[in-house]
């Protein structure tokens, strides 16, 4: 037997079924203003709405929230329902609910990013799925750049847009000692933003180190890509990428001493 389970004061266990026939009925009775009829078709859909919620992590959304935008969605299925294409409600309303419900929890951010950003997020995304079924491999940024006529360190800012803030509060280590949080491991720059002697000094370092290594620097610490995003780009494997950096970074130190 099932647990019961309660979303906005349904309880999810109980939540009846029609057969095909039933809601034709009822579709009918709707058309012609009965608006229990609709009613009906609502309460006894719902289950739609659960199923596609599972496709969502409970720990990262308010399942209330997203269960009133999929109820949303599924409104506008009945709505605008025409049975004469001879279709299942159900084949129809699945895009509409999961449409709100995408929609909800894209916007959906402590901090508010313009429109634009987030449909260049998103554009962008597509290219590399797209890129990637095509070429075997993600795009880099220099071919991103060129696609979207933008500055490669933009492509890092756009895509990071889609990410939830993190409270500086938040727990990042945790041995059973003393707990480490995010805020420990942030450092204030404006001291060395003010230090032209260091900026010169590092600019000097870096004139040590080979062109590879120094393309790794860039993109690991300017734009921020990950070991794996490099390797695919250079052709060569991630523990590569790994060596070049730390033998940057030690000749770096070395001539910084």
């Amino acid at each position: 037997m099932n647990a019961k389970v309660n979303i906005c004061g349904i309880d999810t266990n109980n939540l009846p079924t029609l057969s095909h026939a039933k809601t034709i009925e009822l579709f009918q009775k709707m058309h012609n203003g009965d608006k229990r009829a609709r009613e009906e078709l609502l309460y006894a859909n719902l289950k739609l709405v659960l199923s596609i919620l599972k496709r969502f992590n409970k720990e990262s959304y308010n399942m209330d929230d997203l269960f009133q935008q999929g109820v949303i969605g599924l409104l506008k299925a009945i709505d605008n329902f025409d049975l004469s294409y001879n279709l299942k409600l159900s084949t129809y309303a699945v895009p509409l609910i999961l449409g709100e419900i995408k929609r909800h929890t894209r916007d959906d951010f402590l901090v508010r990013v313009s429109r634009g950003t987030k449909d260049l997020a998103y554009k962008i995304i597509k290219f590399q799925e797209d890129y990637l079924s095509i070429h075997g491999t993600y795009p880099d940024y220099e071919i991103i750049s060129n696609e979207f006529d933008i500055p490669e360190y933009r492509i890092r800012e756009v895509l990071d847009s889609l990410q939830k803030p993190v409270s500086i509060n938040e727990p990042i280590f945790d041995d059973g000692g003393d707990t480490i949080y995010l805020e420990d491991q942030i450092k204030d720059n404006k001291d060395y933003l003010k230090d032209k002697d260091g900026l010169i000094s590092l600019k000097k370092a870096l004139s040590h180190v080979k062109a590879r290594e120094k393309k790794i620097l860039l993109e690991r610490y300017i734009y921020g890509k990950t070991q794996v995003e490099i390797a695919n780009n250079l052709g060569i494997s991630q523990a590569q990428v790994s060596r070049l950096e730390k033998g940057a970074i030690k000749t770096l130190k070395r001539v910084l001493k």
